[in-house]
């Protein structure tokens, strides 16, 4: 079954005009993101030649994807929208809230026996909206896309920063807060500043122990965690095309830890192989006639100079295998360089556990490659010195990989094989010991490795490599273990060595599956009731944020001023607080638990200014709340890093914070508060977060002259009476200052509907 050809075949229809026409008015060869970006301009933009990093551009995207955390909030929010059917094909999947703990069926049991209640939800609402449903244990979101919808060429939202990874199959796949999936589903148009262009030449071919993992574990080196902000990175290059699609996929889906819009590759032989391997010739025939619009124009790869903003070139042969971490997915380490560079920070060199899966790498190449390092160690007599966990991507990977005899390959091995779903990378992982933290390291393919993110545990050292790599190191449990050179004891007393990896691109006995977990909606929904029980505590009707009164904020005091990485993370921590996502009063008792407050150091510690009492975060919020005080939060660079959550912007919003003052945000979050209807604003002079003190009083001098482009004065009253005027800046133009004067964005698609 192919899924949604009609509308793929009319995409590509139009295809060729509307970048014909691209190319005629910016007069000039084009990249593949403006090809894909241009060729879904919504139908009122005028076609112009936008001003990337500047101009906010309509576009119509394809189809919209959301996980079941995620999906909760943005169903809740649609069915206020007014509308009977989403507009565009729309998916949701049932892989964060699985907990990892014993083994894939006792595991997917427990969940759907704790999380029946938000599942009967998800099911329901997608069945009376036409959305369609893929049920617990089908498999993680972003490799079920990447197997059923991702196609060259098209544009797609999903509710997860990492919906990047349909970029493995020629996409713009960006990820989006529920709000902005709203306005796709309701048949708005979705709003995104043209982004700048970032251009990776690839050269040569991986050999050896070296990894489509690699690059971008390289790449994050260069860029960092928020060098791409603003960006879409297009790959390109021989070395490009010698990658096989899921690696794309890895490569693209790990773009989104350094900040980056979305990353691209163009149509090649090697999405051809993939697309027929998952069953859609019918794909493959449509986007052959068009393939030259589904890549950059050969100007452009032969001077990339000349059309991208940035340039890096790799040469793949002589990339090394790279280990990231810990706790920033950017600290890039060659392996050969690890030893020495633990040992200097004082990093546990001992290996605990070995992961390996998540959207990142759970592909049958993946896998495959990872199983031939497990086959060595069982024939040359080596036992694991730590721990495997193996999270497949989808049951179709899973079925085909416990055929081809890989699973049975780990479990000889001792692992543990999860169920098809996110697991330990978003911290549902109910890690034996974890609760002692105790400093240890662990090793993993997943794309995050923030503090506390996998167990909970502050003093977990994270390591992100490639699953290969993975394998490898958890078989020595020696994080300085360089299998390209070290050789390893094995049970003979006898010196072994690890020969490179070897596996297969795709399976070549075909994929598999007896159930793949897919629900289709029902034809007519009209009939379908979804219910919410008022008492639950896992399900909240919400109710409309307040409009704006038009007047200035004035007697604002400080809720916390945050220091140094605050990703969503921090603001809205996930692990046991996924259980209320579909409910904004209980979730909202995370609100910044996990942000280090600057003046103390400490997390979920921060001085009342009505008691002079310290308390914790989202309890001395609720009290100003209640007495009707505005509150501020003050933050570092790149706030809300991470995750898409909205709900770090919802949290602080309901409970009655107007404003976010930092030096630089990530961008989907600034983007969620816009949505939300709250100030998202950046210090003019970045020495003025300095200035800050904690009994501070704010008050906004010309906020009731909210304009585009027009700074905000803002003046800071001392506790010793004295004051002090500074400037913050924003971004918001004439719409999203709409969604801020309505309350948010919400607000306004729903009176659009009652008219």
């Amino acid at each position: 079954m192919v899924f949604d050809l009609d509308l793929i075949k009319n995409v590509y229809k139009g295809y060729k005009t509307k970048v014909d026409a691209a190319r005629n008015k910016l007069n000039k060869p084009l990249t593949l993101t403006e090809k894909i970006l241009y060729a879904h301009l919504h139908q009122t933009t005028p076609l112009n030649n936008f001003n990337r990093g500047a101009d906010y551009v309509n576009f119509t995207p394809d189809r919209v994807a959301m996980q079941d955390a995620t999906a909760q909030m943005a169903l809740l929010q649609f069915m206020q929208a007014g509308k009977s059917k989403v507009a565009v094909p729309s998916t949701v999947h049932a892989d964060h809230l699985i907990q990892a703990r014993i083994g894939a069926d006792k595991d997917l049991q427990e969940a759907i026996n704790k999380n029946n209640e938000v599942y009967n939800f998800l099911e329901s609402v997608s069945d009376k909206y036409g959305i369609g449903f893929w049920k617990p244990g089908a498999g993680i979101i972003h490799q079920v896309v990447l197997e059923n919808y991702a196609f060259p060429g098209g544009m797609m939202i999903g509710t997860d920063s990492h919906t990047v990874n349909a970029g493995g199959l020629g996409m713009i796949a960006i990820g989006v807060g529920g709000a902005d999936a709203v306005d796709v589903m309701a048949g708005m148009a979705w709003e995104l500043k043209m982004p700048k262009l970032i251009g990776v030449k690839l050269i040569g071919k991986l050999n050896g122990w070296t990894a489509p993992k690699d690059i971008i574990l390289k790449v994050a080196g260069i860029l960092t965690v928020k060098g791409g902000t603003g960006a879409v990175v297009e790959y390109f290059g021989d070395g490009a095309e010698s990658l096989s699609c899921t690696g794309k996929g890895t490569i693209c889906n790990m773009g989104a830890e350094i900040g980056a819009t979305t990353s691209t590759f163009g149509y090649d032989d090697s999405m051809r192989r993939y697309l027929v391997a998952t069953g859609r010739q019918e794909v493959v025939d449509s986007a052959n006639e068009v393939a030259e619009y589904l890549t950059g124009d050969p100007e452009v790869y032969a001077n990339p100079e000349q059309y991208f903003d940035q340039v890096i070139e790799i040469n793949l042969s002589e990339l090394e295998p790279h280990v990231n971490g810990p706790f920033t997915p950017d600290r890039a380490t060659p392996v050969s360089r690890m030893r020495a560079e633990a040992e200097k920070n004082g990093w546990p060199l001992k290996i605990d556990w070995g992961l390996i899966g998540s959207c990142t790498n759970s592909s049958y190449e993946d896998i495959s490659r990872a199983a031939s390092i497990a086959e060595q160690a069982i024939l040359k007599g080596l036992t694991p010195k730590a721990k495997f966990g193996i999270n497949p991507g989808s049951e179709q990977v899973r079925f085909t990989i416990a055929r081809d005899g890989f699973v049975e390959t780990f479990e000889k091995l001792g692992a543990k094989i999860f169920t098809n779903a996110c697991g330990p990378c978003i911290g549902q992982w109910d890690r034996d010991g974890s609760e002692k933290g105790e400093v240890n390291s662990i090793i993993h393919s997943f794309n995050r490795n923030f503090s506390k993110r996998a167990d909970g545990n502050p003093n977990t050292h994270a390591f992100v490599a490639s699953p290969e790599m993975v394998a490898a190191v958890a078989i020595a449990g020696d994080l300085g273990f360089n299998p390209i050179t070290d050789t390893l004891t094995n049970a003979n007393g006898e010196k072994v060595k690890l020969n490179p990896p070897t596996g297969w691109e795709l399976p070549p006995k075909g994929f598999d599956v007896e159930d793949a977990g897919y629900l289709a909606p029902s034809a007519d929904g009209s009939g379908i009731n979804v219910v919410v029980k008022p008492d639950s505590e896992r399900l909240q009707l919400l109710s409309p944020f307040e409009a704006w009164n038009g007047e200035n904020i004035t007697g604002a005091r400080l809720l916390i001023k945050t220091k140094g990485k605050c990703t969503t993370d921090h603001i809205s921590m996930a692990g046991p607080w996924l259980r209320y996502r579909g409910h904004l009063d209980n979730i909202s008792n995370n609100c910044l638990i996990g942000a280090v407050n600057a003046f103390s150091e400490e997390t979920n510690k921060v001085k009342s200014q009505l008691t002079g009492q310290t308390g914790e975060v989202p309890l001395i919020q609720r009290s100003y709340k209640a007495v009707g005080i505005p509150t501020i939060v003050v933050g570092d660079h790149n706030y809300g890093e991470g995750s898409s959550r909205e709900h770090a912007a919802m949290e602080p919003r309901f409970l009655g914070v107007k404003a976010v003052i930092v030096k630089s945000f990530a961008r989907i979050h600034e983007t969620n508060l816009k949505k939300q209807g709250m100030l998202g604003l950046t210090f003019n002079t970045e020495s003025d977060y300095d200035k800050i003190k904690e009994d501070d009083t704010f008050n906004f001098l010309n906020l009731n002259e909210f304009a585009p482009s027009k700074s905000i004065e803002l003046e800071i009253v001392h506790s010793d009476g004295s004051t002090e005027i500074i400037t913050v800046n924003h971004t918001y133009n004439e719409q999203q200052i709409e969604w801020f004067k309505a309350g948010s964005a919400l607000n306004l698609i729903k009176k659009e509907n009652q008219k």
